[in-house]
């Protein structure tokens, strides 16, 4: 049955950046799908640990500034103390500031750099290593951005944060493929979130978002979730190294 390959009942699944917005619907589709899921988070997930207790999923809560890379073997140490394997990756933690280019602070540029990209291939590195010590394989996902194709307009260090993600995850596929390590990536569109909560208050800008986007909507974070499933699950076992766009067709406007 084709449906067996989409279950991921019994998995683990370490989420980044999963206390609101896009980590939230990915950790609990993924919860949905079967995964228990190890959530790192800066702060206090209270609204996804309430997600979860409703839907009786397990949701291990590890708290780590992962504008840093020191703490990344214990989040893998924890992970593996509780459910003794990790299968599953998503690097969904990202930081977003806005400033013109002629302005821009080597601080804006560091810490989005250092969260967006670099934080976010350590991690990679670190689970890879285990996935090969457990000689199963494993899923790594990404989360790119439409800016990840694209300029964008005052956000000169997420853009190139998220062009470096989609990069390194075509590098890491190249690589890890041999140990059956799939790394893909998800490029969302414009979505309601905290991130784009400027653009959507800022009414000349909302509305010519809207006109570009053909779906005519702002995408909301739950439209993650099912791509995520698909990519973590063996129905995607024939997938490396690809962006797939979940954008309510603005790249194809």
């Amino acid at each position: 049955m084709i449906l067996n390959a989409f279950n991921l009942e019994g998995k683990v699944a370490i989420v980044t950046g999963s206390n609101t917005g896009l980590g939230q619907a990915i950790a609990l589709g993924l919860a949905q799908a079967g995964c228990n899921i190890v959530g790192v988070n800066r702060s206090a997930p209270e609204k996804t640990i309430d997600l979860m207790n409703d839907g009786n999923h397990i949701f291990l809560d590890i708290r780590a500034d992962l504008l840093k890379q020191d703490g990344i073997p214990k989040i893998i140490e924890k992970a593996l103390a509780e459910f003794g394997k990790i299968d599953i990756l998503v690097n969904n933690a990202g930081i977003i500031r806005r400033e013109d280019a002629i302005e821009f602070s080597e601080q804006n540029w560091d810490d989005v750099m250092s969260v967006n990209s670099k934080t976010a291939f350590f991690m990679s590195q670190a689970v890879a290593k285990q996935f090969i010590t457990q000689g199963t394989g494993g899923k790594i996902i990404n989360i790119a951005s439409m800016l990840s194709f694209q300029g964008g307009i005052r956000v000169p260090s997420y853009t190139a944060s998220k062009s470096a993600l989609m990069g390194i995850t075509r590098a890491m596929a190249n690589e890890w493929a041999k140990y059956n390590i799939n790394v893909n990536a998800i490029a969302p569109g414009y979505m309601a979130t905290n991130n784009t909560a400027a653009l959507r208050d800022d009414e000349k800008r909302n509305t010519a978002i809207l006109e570009r986007i053909p779906a005519n909507r702002w995408g909301k974070p739950e439209d993650i979730a099912g791509p995520c499933v698909f990519l973590a699950s063996d129905a995607a076992n024939y997938i490396n190294g690809y962006t797939v766009a979940v954008d309510g067709g603005w790249l194809a406007r």
